[in-house]
């Protein structure tokens, strides 16, 4: 089958020179990006009623971007004001560089995993003092916390906002020849939008082993896996299928 359409199951990229942009060119490809989900903050209400004070931590912990943006949409509302020495430990640089949205970076303590949890929990492990603030989504996996637990970090889990399907049954979705999924919540979508969808020939590929269990979970074959040692990114993981793909025919 020749790969040609592909759906990226994320925002357009705001920077032209979008690692995917070159894929598309090397490649020759269509590529589309839709968001298959929706996030949705948590009304304040709902988080004082945990009766959970931010500032009684010292260290916060982020997974996603949307970690990091709700959080501080939060701490706005309840008029929050986050102090200096509090640290930060980000599971990428990549939503490290983020945090510079809302804090001036060179005068936090901020640390960073390569992109796997398991990576940034040995250093979390190093600070065993710290009051872990961990933000994330209502339906979170429960992979994270059970590490925490396991290692007996003092943290605190606070469901901030919720990850839920969005409506996209506008697209042709068996006119892809790739779709290419970055969390558990996607395939969900996929399923809701799609009750009769059949994978067929269509290549799927997965961000992180949460969604890879998801999608296998729901029926389905994941012929593309990031991150890995060989490749880090998925335009890396594409790029090395896309390749091998090219060389078999």
């Amino acid at each position: 089958m020749k790969i040609k359409n592909v759906l990226i199951s994320q925002p357009q990229p705001e920077n032209e020179k979008s690692p995917y942009t070159d894929l598309a060119k090397q490649f020759n490809l269509n590529i589309t990006f839709r968001k298959l989900i929706k996030i949705e903050s948590v009304d304040n209400k709902e988080f004082r009623k945990l009766r959970i004070n931010i500032l009684d931590y010292t260290a916060i912990i982020f997974t996603s971007r949307h970690s990091v943006d709700h959080f501080f949409s939060l701490c706005e509302e309840l008029r929050v004001t986050i102090p200096e020495s509090m640290k930060y430990f980000c599971v990428s640089e990549a939503i490290a560089l983020y945090l510079q949205k809302y804090v001036q970076y060179r005068k936090r303590k901020i640390f960073f995993g390569k992109s796997k949890f398991p990576e940034l929990l040995e250093l979390i492990k190093k600070q065993k003092n710290e009051k872990f603030f961990f933000p994330c989504a209502v339906n979170h996996t429960k992979e994270i916390p059970d590490l925490l637990q396991a290692h007996k970090i003092n943290h605190v889990i606070v469901p901030i906002y919720n990850t839920a399907p969005d409506t996209v049954d506008d697209i042709e979705i068996d006119s892809y020849h790739m779709i290419v999924f970055f969390s558990p919540f996607g395939i969900e979508s996929l399923q809701k939008n799609f009750p009769d969808y059949k994978q067929d020939e269509t290549i799927f590929a997965a961000f992180g082993q949460a969604t890879v269990s998801a999608i296998e979970s729901a029926g389905f074959e994941v012929q593309i896996k990031a991150p890995s040692p060989e490749a880090p990114s998925m335009t890396m993981a594409i790029e090395q299928y896309l390749q091998n793909h090219k060389a078999k025919k």
